[in-house]
């Protein structure tokens, strides 16, 4: 019999928290081998082969239902999956050097090293991809979503790369603090959420044409829900924050907007 690990054991070797183990195992994405008499949960090694190819799926951007029928397929080949995502990652490897040549391109023309051509400046960053998200939008909810990216991409076409960086920062700074609301158990309705969700609505509304409704900020909290690459974000941050963050916007716009 090979070697079975604890919950606590299999969390240091993989770098996943005990507390996500314990969620994977509650929605039945991975579960022990066994639980001991002193009600331990104990996992062998297919239980770690699946478990890396959870973490494949969600370097890939998966949402974590979307990989237990992945998993749970009957004509699933972990070999085949392996070389598929290697395919992937192998691709994603390529465009992150990409990246990272220019972000140290930008880094040595602000220091005052060199020079750098403006259009050298988005190198490695995907027009595929955000054109994707657009597509998907616009089929999604129609000429209107078409308008309101249009407005968007207006009101920000002067912004400078400082303007976008404060944006990012700003969005990623929530995503924490509702990821700790969530972990602390505080409810949707809460003070304290209430002011992320304020913070979040004044977010939105610096990149779209106009401050979003309360039906526009409920039904963007609900789009996370809808669209993988959304869903797969936030519940890399913690698990549950998509359908948490998606509450939360629905409770605040119906509180505070209406």
């Amino acid at each position: 019999m090979s070697r079975q690990y604890t919950v606590a054991e299999v969390a240091r070797l993989s770098g996943v928290s005990v507390r996500t183990l314990h969620h994977y195992d509650a929605i039945g994405l991975l579960k022990p081998a066994r639980v001991g008499a002193n009600g331990y949960r104990l996992y062998g090694r297919e239980e770690l082969l699946r478990l890396q190819q959870i973490l494949f799926h969600r370097e890939l951007k998966f949402p974590l239902e979307a990989i237990k029928a992945v998993l749970a397929a009957p004509g699933f080949d972990r070999l085949a999956a392996l070389r598929r995502q290697r395919a992937a990652l192998a691709k994603e490897a390529a465009r992150y050097r990409k990246l990272l040549r220019t972000l140290d391109a930008t880094l040595a023309d602000l220091e005052g090293e060199t020079s750098m051509n403006e259009r050298d400046l988005f190198g490695g960053f995907s027009p595929e991809k955000q054109a994707e998200h657009e597509a998907w939008l616009t089929d999604r909810y129609g000429e209107d979503a078409r308008t309101k990216i249009a407005g968007s991409k207006a009101k920000m076409k002067d912004w400078s790369k400082t303007d976008l960086e404060a944006l990012k920062a700003e969005g990623e700074a929530i995503e924490q603090a509702m990821g700790r609301a969530l972990q602390d158990g505080l409810p949707v309705d809460s003070g304290a959420v209430r002011a992320l969700m304020a913070r979040r609505h004044a977010w939105v509304a610096r990149s779209w044409p106009s401050p979003p409704t309360a039906q526009a900020f409920a039904g963007l909290g609900a789009l996370y829900l809808e669209h993988p690459e959304f869903t797969a974000r936030y519940e890399a941050i913690v698990p549950g924050l998509a359908e948490y963050l998606a509450e939360a916007m629905r409770s605040y716009a119906e509180a505070e907007l209406r």
